[in-house]
C-alpha cells in the first residue's frame, strides 16, 4: 500500500475513538479549559513578584539570569529520574549538563526542576519492596508536579525510561498540560545472554537442577551494563508507546546509551521543545494527548504484544488528560490490530534485534499505511506522526538524518501488516462469574488458550512456591493467587511465579494462573488471567473460590468462569483476608507511608489511580 496520510481509518479504530471522545466529553472539556487558563498567562519571570523571580534564578550564572529575566528567553524545566541503581537511568546523570549547554547555544536557559524517584522491579521482585512499585507511579506523578510547581518554565523535558517512571512522568506532565513537553530516553543496554537462555536457567533453578552460583552467573550475563533491560517488558513498551504518541524525538527509543547518535538525539530534544515554544505551534502536551493519541498508543501496544501493565497505566494516563478508556476499548482494538513483532517474551529476539530489523518506525509506518493509527494527530514535531515511521542516523558531518525504517530486515522479528504473526493483537478481555480480567496470549501456545481444571487457592505467592517445592502441583491445575490487588497490598507483580508454572507446563500439565495481582511485562507462555476485578479484598469473587472448584479460562471465548452451581455460588460466603496477612500487610520497608494510597486506590480497570 502506498504511504499516505489520506488512508482511510479502519472502522473499528474509528468507532472506538468516537466512543472514547463521547464518553470523555465533559471531563475533557473541563481539562482543556484548565490548561487554556494557564497557557494564557505571561511567562513566570514577567508575571511573578520580584522576590519570587530572584529566588527562582538566584543560582543561575549571570549570563543565563540576564537571558531569562531581561531578554525573556524560554526557560526549560528538566525533570530527571536519574539514579545509578537503575541500569536504564544511570546514563541520565550527565543529560542535564548537555541540555543546558544546548539551550544556551540556542539562546535559551534550562534548569533541573526536580528529581523523581525511580525503583527497579527487577531488584524488588518477590520482596516486600515490590509492594511499593505500583504506587511509585503516582508518587512520581506527584513529584513531577512538585518539580514544575515553581511555575517559571516555558517548556519541559522529561528524563526517564522504566516501568512506573514513564507513566508517572506522563501523568505529572499532563497535570501541567499547558507546557510543551518532550520525553528523553536513554536506550537499551547492549545484548548479553539471550532472554531465552536466561529463562532456561531460571527454570532449572526452580527445579533444583542448578544452584545459586549458576543462576547468578546467568542473570549477571543478561543484565550487564547501562541501559534498559533488553526484553520487551513494561520499560521498553513505554518507549514504543511514546513513539506512537509523538512525544519523543522520532526513532530515539532504542538507540543504545553508548551509540554515537545518543547525545545528538538528546540535543535534538532541546531543539524540538524550543521550536514548539518559539513557533507557538499550539502543541502543549495537554492538547497533543487527545483521544486519537491515546488510541494510537493502544494500537501500538497491541501490534507489538506489549506489557499487560499498560492496561492499568495507560488508563491512568488517559484520565490525567480528561479521557476515559476501559478494557472493552483494548479488547475491541485487539480484534482488528495484527501482531507485527516477535520480541521476547513473545519470541526469541531482544529489542536490539527489533531495532535492527526496523524497530518502532517500521511498525508505525505499517499501521499508518493500513489505517490502523490516526495520522491526523499533533506531535512534538511539525511533520506529524509520519516522521515517526523513520529511524535516525548520523551523516558524515555528525548531523542527524532520518531514513525510512522499512521494509523489515528480519521477518522473524517484525513483519508488515500483510504478513502478520497473528491477525489479532495479543491482549484479550476475560469476563465471567469471577469478574473482569485480562490475558496476554501472544506468547501462549495455541493449545493452551483454553484451560479447564480443578483449582488450588493460595493467599500469597510464597504459598504457591511452597506447594511447587513439595510436589503437590504436579497435575492439571488452575492456581488462584488472591489478596494481591491495589487495596490489599499495593498489587505487586508476581513474576516470581513464572518459572515454577513454566516448569509444570513443560512437564505436560495443563496449568493456568488466576489472580487479582499483576504479572510482569515479561509475562509469557503460561496462560494467566490477571488484574481480576473487583479484587478479593473488596469482596471480589476470588474471595469465594475454594480448593477443588473447577475453573475454566477460555481465551478464545474470552470467558473466566468457576463451574459451580449458580445457587451454591450465590449462597457461598466470601472469605476474608487471613489475619496474618492483615497484620503483616503495609508494615515495614516504608509501606506504612502508602496506607492512604492503598485505601484510596481505584480498581485496576480504572488505572488503580490514587488521586481521583
Amino acid at each position: 500500500m502506498t504511504a499516505s496520510s489520506s488512508t482511510a481509518l479502519h472502522p473499528v479504530v474509528d468507532a472506538v475513538t468516537r466512543r472514547i471522545r463521547e464518553r470523555s466529553a465533559p471531563s475533557r472539556s473541563a481539562y482543556l479549559a484548565q490548561i487554556d487558563h494557564y497557557a494564557g498567562r505571561a511567562p513566570g519571570a514577567q508575571r511573578m513578584g520580584c522576590a519570587n523571580v530572584a529566588h527562582a534564578f538566584a543560582a543561575l550564572p549571570g549570563s543565563d539570569k540576564f537571558r531569562v529575566v531581561a531578554q525573556k528567553a524560554p526557560n526549560i524545566g528538566i525533570v530527571n529520574a536519574y539514579n545509578d541503581l537503575l541500569s536504564a537511568h544511570a546514563p541520565l546523570q550527565h543529560y542535564p549538563d548537555l541540555i543546558k549547554a544546548e539551550a544556551q547555544r540556542l539562546g535559551a536557559t534550562a534548569q533541573v526542576a526536580g528529581g523523581v524517584p525511580a525503583m527497579c522491579d527487577g531488584v524488588t521482585q518477590g520482596t516486600e519492596g515490590m509492594e511499593l512499585s505500583l504506587f511509585s507511579r503516582d508518587t512520581i506523578a506527584m513529584a513531577t508536579a512538585i518539580s514544575l510547581s515553581h511555575d517559571v518554565f516555558d517548556a519541559a523535558l522529561m528524563l526517564g525510561v522504566c516501568d512506573k517512571i514513564v507513566p508517572g512522568l506522563l501523568i505529572g506532565a499532563l497535570h501541567f498540560g499547558h507546557l510543551p513537553t518532550v520525553f528523553v530516553p536513554a536506550g537499551p543496554m547492549l545484548s548479553g545472554l539471550s532472554n531465552s537462555e536466561k529463562s532456561k536457567v531460571r527454570e532449572q533453578a526452580a527445579q533444583g537442577l542448578v544452584g545459586r552460583a549458576e543462576l547468578l552467573q546467568a542473570e549477571s550475563a543478561a543484565y550487564h551494563g547501562q541501559g534498559t533491560c533488553t526484553f520487551y517488558g513494561t520499560a521498553n513498551s513505554n518507549q514504543m508507546l511514546l513513539e506512537a504518541m509523538g512525544l519523543h524525538v522520532p526513532g530515539t527509543a532504542f538507540v543504545n546509551p553508548g551509540h554515537a547518535a545518543r547525545g545528538e538525539l538528546t540535543r535534538e530534544a532541546v531543539r524540538t521543545v524550543l521550536d514548539i515554544t518559539r513557533e507557538r505551534r499550539n502543541v502543549p502536551i495537554g492538547r497533543l494527548v487527545d483521544e486519537r493519541c491515546i488510541v494510537n498508543a493502544m494500537v501500538a501496544l497491541l501490534a507489538t504484544g506489549g506489557s499487560t501493565n499498560h492496561l492499568i497505566h495507560w488508563v491512568a494516563v488517559a484520565r490525567a488528560a480528561g479521557l476515559v478508556i476501559d478494557w472493552n476499548d483494548f479488547s475491541e482494538l485487539s480484534e482488528v490490530v495484527p501482531l507485527l513483532t516477535r520480541v521476547y517474551p513473545n519470541g526469541s529476539a531482544d529489542v536490539n534485534q527489533f531495532q535492527a530489523a526496523g524497530g518502532p518506525g517500521l511498525v508505525i509506518g505499517e499501521l499508518l499505511d493500513h489505517g490502523l493509527m490516526h495520522a491526523d494527530v499533533l506531535t512534538v514535531r511539525p511533520g506529524g506522526l509520519r516522521e515517526y515511521a523513520s529511524s535516525p542516523v548520523l551523516d558524515a558531518q555528525g548531523s542527524l538524518q532520518w531514513l525510512p525504517s522499512g521494509p523489515s530486515k528480519d521477518l522473524s522479528v517484525v513483519r508488515p501488516v500483510a504478513q502478520p504473526f497473528s491477525a489479532s493483537g495479543g491482549l484479550k478481555l476475560l469476563q465471567g462469574n469471577l469478574g473482569r480480567s485480562v490475558i496476554k496470549v501472544s506468547a501462549v501456545p495455541d493449545d493452551r488458550h483454553v484451560i479447564e481444571a480443578p483449582c488450588r487457592v493460595f493467599d500469597s505467592q510464597e504459598a504457591l512456591h511452597q506447594a511447587f517445592s513439595a510436589g503437590t502441583l504436579n497435575t492439571d491445575v488452575v492456581c488462584v493467587v488472591r489478596w494481591q490487588g491495589p487495596q490489599a497490598n499495593g498489587m505487586p507483580e508476581l513474576h516470581k511465579l513464572t518459572p515454577p508454572l513454566a516448569v509444570l507446563q513443560g512437564k505436560g500439565f495443563r496449568v493456568a494462573l488466576v489472580t487479582d495481582g499483576r504479572m510482569s511485562g515479561a509475562s509469557g507462555k503460561v496462560p494467566a488471567a490477571i488484574h481480576v476485578s473487583p479484587e478479593a479484598a473488596v469482596g471480589g469473587a476470588l474471595a469465594k473460590v475454594r480448593d477443588g472448584d473447577i475453573i475454566r479460562l477460555d481465551a478464545q471465548a474470552q470467558t473466566l468462569q468457576v463451574l459451580v452451581d449458580a445457587a451454591e455460588w450465590a449462597a457461598r460466603v466470601a472469605a476474608t483476608m487471613p489475619a496474618d496477612l492483615c497484620a503483616a500487610n503495609g508494615l515495614g520497608m516504608g509501606r506504612e507511608l502508602f496506607a492512604g494510597m492503598r485505601r484510596n486506590a481505584l480498581v485496576a480497570e480504572q488505572g488503580a489511580c490514587t488521586w481521583l
